[in-house]
């Protein structure tokens, strides 16, 4: 943003706009999170479901190891279901715990700005302006 594009931080109104963009951001990453284990999980799970009975009848450790390693693609997808719900977890913890990081303030500022400034014709601008 130039010096004469910078919007005004003391206005209230921008201030409350940026902290429903964040809350948007917020509720986009969970159901990203949700979409994944609603889609992902049980085909993964799905392709383990004869070794999962196996585990029921005879669990051990070196079982889930070789039930995993011999079926890649369901391990892939159970580990990123994982990951991405770690990531949005750690994510939002940190923003809880010490505050949004001065980058990412900015970044949403400058996407307010640009809502702002496209008006209604925005995807967001419902959302955020309203």
């Amino acid at each position: 943003m130039d010096k004469q594009e910078k919007p005004l931080i003391t206005d209230p109104s921008f201030a409350q706009q940026v902290q429903k963009l964040h809350q948007l951001t917020i509720y986009g990453r969970w159901l990203f999170v949700g979409f994944l284990w609603l889609t992902i999980a049980p085909v993964s799970l799905w392709g383990l479901r004869t070794e999962i009975s196996l585990w029921q009848q005879y669990f051990t450790w070196v079982a889930v190891r070789y039930g995993l390693f011999y079926h890649p693609l369901s391990t892939f997808g159970l580990t990123f279901c994982i990951g991405m719900t770690a990531a949005v977890l750690v994510w939002q913890s940190r923003n809880i715990l010490l505050g949004l990081p001065e980058q990412e303030k900015q970044r949403l500022e400058k996407q307010v700005y640009r809502i702002r400034q496209q008006g209604p014709t925005h995807p967001l601008w419902k959302w955020v302006c309203h």
